[in-house]
């Protein structure tokens, strides 16, 4: 076992880390028009004394938004608006990727454009789940997700260039890389997984191949249009949220996903590990077997804190910590863990939407306001 902790730097495909924290990716739903506010701004840059910081999923298009007033990555005026997070970020010599994202089914009606279904791998609807749209008198709520359409083959490669467009986009906005939400079953894993994928294709649920094809096509098509050192991928093995459901194979697939990544030299897999969130935990094993095949950087997020984290960096089980829900109520968690001092909770009726309370407003330790 070596001594490395959570303190210690690491480099990142080239990249230098000031340390092995990451800041894991959060929904804030706070940008009006799908716009990065100047609140944005200032709520990464409390944040950038973690090693890397991933950004809230980001929409790739309209069509792959599930979430009322989430920043996106299609447009001109978005990528902008994200110039001025990334170089806020990079003054206090922060890194920051931002998480690609297409929702799939996990969407409504109300948020996409002329009220037309959301796309998936299948046709059916992921039971009591919800979308946060419109509801019938016009206010922001949680509200049902809707019946999806499933893509065609001859879909498939147009949603593919969405994921790198945006990849493009994110390094046109200063991101030091992207990393592909393939987790927490939205679309990329509404592929991968064999209970929802029902498809007969190509990229159909019947084969450990087809059912990784989906999420392969879409890493190539990042690399090609930023290379390889600056895509990551985020996955939720044996994950069920959103009606995910158990399939026969589900480890090998994960474990040929990972040989099939490592093979592409990509900056980091992430894994979440949604046992913190009630879901079954990962068989026994699991992430060391996972990570003997990737063999390349491997991020863990999921019920972790300092000691967890430390004791898996020091055993080589994985090289870089996630933290969520500490990060929103500690803009400083690094220090905090490294001194010693008081951890905060966070408010959860302030997680979603709003203005600056629960957002920017939670102090570093010591001082009476966020600076």
């Amino acid at each position: 076992m070596s001594t490395t902790t959570l303190f210690d730097a690491y480099d990142l495909s080239g990249v230098p880390l000031k340390n092995r924290a990451v800041m894991a990716p959060m929904t804030r739903a706070r940008a009006p028009g799908y716009v990065p506010t100047d609140d944005t701004v200032r709520y990464y840059r409390q944040r950038s004394g973690a090693g890397l910081i991933v950004t809230e999923g980001t929409p790739i298009s309209r069509e792959g938004n599930g979430f009322v007033d989430c920043p996106g990555l299609w447009n001109d005026e978005q990528v902008t608006a994200w110039r001025k997070v990334t170089d806020a970020v990079h003054d206090l010599g922060g890194v920051i990727f931002t998480q690609i994202w297409h929702v799939g089914r996990m969407s409504h009606t109300s948020l996409q454009e002329n009220g037309a279904a959301p796309v998936s791998s299948t046709n059916r609807p992921a039971a009591g789940c919800s979308a946060f749209g419109y509801a019938t008198d016009g206010n922001p709520a949680f509200v049902a997700a809707s019946t999806p359409r499933g893509l065609g083959t001859d879909e498939v490669p147009r949603v593919v260039a969405d994921f790198a467009r945006a990849a493009t986009n994110a390094v046109a906005a200063g991101f030091d890389g992207v990393e592909i939400h393939s987790a927490n079953g939205y679309l990329v894993e509404q592929f991968i997984n064999g209970a929802v994928n029902d498809r007969t294709d190509a990229y159909g649920g019947d084969t450990v191949e087809h059912r990784a094809r989906f999420a392969l096509d879409v890493v190539d098509a990042c690399i090609a249009a930023i290379g390889a050192a600056k895509v990551g991928i985020r996955l939720s093995p044996f994950g069920r949220l959103h009606d995910l459901g158990d399939f026969e194979g589900e480890e090998e697939t994960f474990l040929y996903l990972a040989r099939e990544l490592g093979k592409r030299n990509i900056a980091y897999v992430h894994i979440m590990d949604q046992a913190s969130r009630g879901a079954p935990a990962m068989p026994d094993g699991f992430l060391a077997r996972f990570r003997a095949a990737y063999g390349g950087t491997l991020i863990l997020a999921g019920g972790l804190d300092l000691a967890k984290a430390n004791a898996m960096i020091a055993g080589g089980l994985i090289d870089l910590a996630a933290f969520g829900a500490p990060y929103i109520a500690n803009p400083d968690l690094v220090d905090r863990y490294r001194h010693g001092w008081p951890v905060a909770k966070a408010d959860q009726a302030t997680y979603y939407g709003g203005d600056a309370r629960g957002y920017t407003d939670y102090p570093f330790y010591g001082a009476t306001n966020a600076v």
